[in-house]
C-alpha cells in the first residue's frame, strides 16, 4: 500500500516535470532553427523561391488562357457570311480585331484563300501548333517543380541527419539543444519540400485541362472553317 503511493507519486511529480518542462514551438523558430545551418539556409531558399515563381506561372498562365478562353458566339457566323459575300479583306480584318488563337488561326487561313486546300489547312494546322505552344510557356516548370521540389526537399531532410548524427558523435552525452538544428532541417525542408510540389503538381495539372479546353474549341473552329471552304458557293 505503502508502495503504490510512493509510485503514484512518483509519476505525478514526473508528469509534472514534463508538463512544466514542455515548450510550443512556433512555426518561425522551427524555420529559422532548420535554416540555421548554411546547407539548410540555401535549400529553403531555393524552395521559397521555387514556390514565388510557381505562383506567378500559375497566376499568369491563368489570366493568359482566361483571355484565350473568350469568344463571340457569333464570330464563325459573321467570317461565313464575308465570305459567301467575297468580302474576303473584311473577314480577315474581323480575325484581326479578335484577340483569340482561334482567330489568329482563322486569319492565317484566309490569307491564305486561292490558293491549294491542303495548303490552307497546313497553315492552319501549323499556325493551331504555334498559338498552343505560346498558351503552354511556361508550363513546363510547374511541371519541374512539382518533381523537383520534393526531392530538394528530401535532400535537406539527409543534410539534416547526417548534420544529426555528426553532432551526436561529437557528443559526449545526448545533448538536445545541439542536435535540435539538424533535426529541424530535416524535418522543415520535407514538410517545405512536399509543400511546393503539392502547389505546382495541382496547378499544373489545372492548366493542362484548361489548355485542353482551348485547345479543343480551336479544333472545333478549325473544322468548320474547312467546312465553309468545302461549301459550294450559291
Amino acid at each position: 500500500m505503502k508502495g503504490s503511493f510512493l509510485l503514484q507519486v512518483v509519476q505525478d511529480s514526473t508528469s509534472v516535470g514534463i508538463e512544466e518542462g514542455y515548450k510550443e514551438v512556433a512555426i518561425w523558430e522551427a524555420v529559422s532553427d532548420a535554416a540555421s545551418s548554411v546547407m539548410g539556409l540555401i535549400i529553403l531558399l531555393s524552395l521559397a523561391l521555387m514556390s514565388i515563381y510557381a505562383v506567378y506561372v500559375f497566376v499568369e498562365r491563368l489570366l493568359a488562357l482566361k483571355r484565350a478562353s473568350k469568344k463571340n458566339p457569333n464570330f464563325l457566323s459573321e467570317v461565313k457570311r464575308h465570305l459567301s459575300d467575297g468580302k474576303i479583306d473584311e473577314a480577315k480584318n474581323l480575325c484581326a480585331r479578335t484577340d483569340s488563337p482561334s482567330a489568329r488561326m482563322l486569319e492565317k487561313g484566309i490569307s491564305r484563300l486561292g490558293k491549294p486546300v491542303d495548303i490552307v489547312a497546313s497553315t492552319i494546322d501549323n499556325t493551331g501548333k504555334l498559338e498552343i505552344s505560346r498558351l503552354e510557356q511556361r508550363l513546363s516548370f510547374l511541371a519541374t517543380a512539382a518533381g523537383a521540389a520534393p526531392m530538394i526537399g528530401f535532400l535537406g531532410t539527409t543534410i539534416g541527419m547526417v548534420q544529426v548524427f555528426n553532432d551526436m558523435k561529437n557528443l559526449d552525452s545526448l545533448d538536445l539543444g545541439t542536435i535540435a538544428p539538424g533535426i529541424m532541417t530535416a524535418m522543415i525542408t520535407t514538410v517545405a519540400g512536399l509543400i511546393v510540389g503539392i502547389i505546382a503538381f495541382m496547378g499544373y495539372n489545372y492548366l493542362v485541362t484548361q489548355i485542353s479546353k482551348v485547345v479543343y474549341r480551336m479544333e472545333n473552329d478549325a473544322m468548320e472553317f474547312m467546312d465553309i471552304l468545302h461549301t459550294p458557293s450559291k
